[in-house]
């Protein structure tokens, strides 16, 4: 963050979507002076001309002054859209139009804000009006996980990362999925006032100061769909007895095949190696008795046919980008949670 903050404004486009509103109004637009906190001079402005609806239908009276955008310290773009569709649509870049048009006064003070240092910031999938307004060119960016390839595509000179909760490329800074607004959010009070002040406001949302990790580790990983009734009785087996050694050779003999034949039936059913997708299943099973028990890492990395904790950590790392200890410092059920 280059510089404290003192001015926030929050520009809203057509169909705004209300909970990353809400994380910006609550971390920055809240009052804490009585907790001598900093107070933010904050402010919501319409982003274009056009009434300003929510996605749920209702409507926020709020004025049209881009102007308030001029001498902020930090702009905060949410997701919405236009008037008649959405900015996630490729159909926006292609095609241009009366949309980008009635948005670029926005865009112009965006590019402005950016030029002159200010911080511009986007929550969730706010990161397609910054990528419209040609700001994410050469950086590194990200949004929820499940329009980051649609980010990509439209945008081919930004560098999307898909995997994590935020990015930090002062002073563009975007944020992952939904909650990860918050991550980001207090990310910046974080590096502009401090981690005290950062802690205080996370206490008060009843929210970690920090979380670990990525988007991946949100990401559910289904078991695949299998027309082939001679692989998917298999495949609920192997999940009951992933502490078993489960090499091809013992699964292919369990599968009443050749180790050849049962190795490219399972890839052509499954979409992935019989090792690969094993090990994700042992990741999975980590992940329930992380939420779950007090098991030590070690005996949870036994248990599901990992072995030992150093092999855990690594296919842990690669498949949810966080260690098991933070995965179950972040995930801990209630029921299983120490009494403090």
């Amino acid at each position: 963050m280059a510089g404290r903050i003192e001015k926030v404004v929050v520009p809203l486009l057509p169909r705004i979507e209300v909970f990353e509103l809400g994380v910006a109004c609550e971390v920055f637009g809240s009052d804490r002076s009585g907790e001598g906190l900093p107070t933010y001079d904050f402010s919501l402005v319409a982003g274009s001309a056009e009434p300003v609806s929510t996605s749920f239908g209702y409507s926020i009276d709020v004025p049209y002054d881009l102007a308030r955008l001029d001498d902020a310290d930090l702009i905060i773009v949410p997701p919405g859209g236009t008037t008649s569709g959405s900015l996630t649509d490729p159909e926006f870049v292609r095609n241009g139009g009366a949309d980008a048009a009635y948005l670029e006064p926005l865009f112009e003070r965006l590019r402005a804000a950016v030029d002159r240092g200010a911080s511009v910031a986007s929550l969730c999938t706010g990161a397609f009006v910054l990528g419209a307004a040609g700001i994410l060119n050469g950086r590194r960016c990200t949004t929820h996980w499940r329009y980051a390839d649609r980010l990509a595509e439209m945008y081919p000179s930004a560098r999307v990362d898909r995997d994590v909760l935020y990015v930090d490329d002062e002073p563009v800074l975007t944020s992952a999925g939904t909650a990860a607004s918050v991550d980001l959010s207090l990310h910046i009070v974080r590096t502009a006032q401090g981690a005290q002040v950062a802690n205080t406001i996370a206490r008060g949302m009843v929210v970690p100061p920090h979380r670990d990790g990525g988007q991946a580790q949100y990401v559910a990983t289904p078991l695949p769909e299998c027309t082939d009734d001679s692989i998917a009785p298999l495949l609920d087996w192997i999940t009951e007895n992933l502490h078993r050694d489960l090499s091809v050779t013992v699964l292919a003999e369990h599968a009443h095949m050749s180790s050849r034949t049962f190795a490219r039936r399972f890839t052509d059913e499954a979409g992935t190696t019989p090792a690969r997708w094993i090990r994700d299943q042992r990741v999975l099973a980590a992940q329930q008795l992380l939420e779950n028990t007090d098991l030590p890492i070690d005996v949870v990395a036994d248990r599901v046919g990992f072995g030992t904790a150093p092999v855990l950590r690594q296919h842990f790392l690669r498949l949810r980008r966080t260690t098991p200890q933070a995965y179950r410092r972040t995930f801990r059920s209630a029921e299983s949670a120490p009494v403090e």
